[in-house]
């Protein structure tokens, strides 16, 4: 089903929903994105160093880090973020070092001061995923990945045509299950600087996907 279809999310609609779903969040969400929460954080961790966690929410992920990583979380939701400085004030997560409220299609970083960014269920949910992911790659370091994990647009029998009955009603939720993954892979293409590195259903209903991409650095890219 084509974007023209079903177009990508208005910012309002991201914001009015997630502030409806912040005092909820942790009980509800939670337990459902745990397995796809844990599997884009173990491969954050298997690169180390700085990471950016786009979408970090009200901080359910900062348990999934350790002090191999210094972690700095941004999220468009100040209910969120609100939540997410709470959790922080309890001095248990040393490695978190800065929550903000802030537009991942504007981030405010200097290029390439991460070692990897991770967004768990946000790309498919934002006004414009190939801005986004423009501006994630332009804040890896060369050789640094970026990492989504989110449920992906299974495109063809009854979960496809499932998605596609509730791809309308689902936006008041601030959800979107009909984002394909070909549309990561042509930004990739498109982007030149992005090599596709991994994709892989997460264990053990495969509900969601893990996508890595690593950033190329200038002399990769002109090969």
């Amino acid at each position: 089903m084509s974007s023209a279809v079903f177009p990508d999310l208005a910012r309002h609609q991201v914001e009015n929903a997630y502030a409806r779903w912040a005092p909820l969040y942790d009980a509800v969400c939670g337990p459902i994105f745990e397995k796809g929460r844990h599997a884009a954080a173990a491969a954050a961790r298997q690169v180390g160093g700085k990471i950016l966690e786009v979408g970090v929410g009200t901080g359910l992920s900062f348990d999934d880090y350790d002090l191999s990583t210094e972690v700095t979380g941004i999220d468009l939701s100040a209910p969120m973020i609100a939540k997410a400085r709470t959790r922080l004030a309890t001095g248990l997560y040393p490695h978190v070092k800065a929550l903000m409220v802030m537009d991942a299609h504007a981030l405010t970083f200097p290029d390439a001061s991460f070692n990897c960014v991770v967004a768990q269920f946000v790309i498919t949910l934002v006004e414009d995923p190939e801005r986004v992911l423009d501006e994630c790659a332009r804040v890896v370091k060369p050789g640094g990945e970026i990492i989504l994990v989110n449920h992906l647009y299974s495109e063809k029998g009854i979960g496809a045509a499932i998605e596609r009955f509730a791809a309308k009603p689902s936006r008041k939720l601030g959800l979107r299950p009909e984002f394909p993954f070909g549309r990561l892979l042509a930004w990739s293409r498109a982007h030149g600087g992005a090599e596709l590195i991994e994709r892989r259903a997460v264990k053990p209903f495969g509900l969601y996907t893990l996508v890595r991409f690593r950033r190329l650095g200038a002399r990769a890219q002109a090969a």
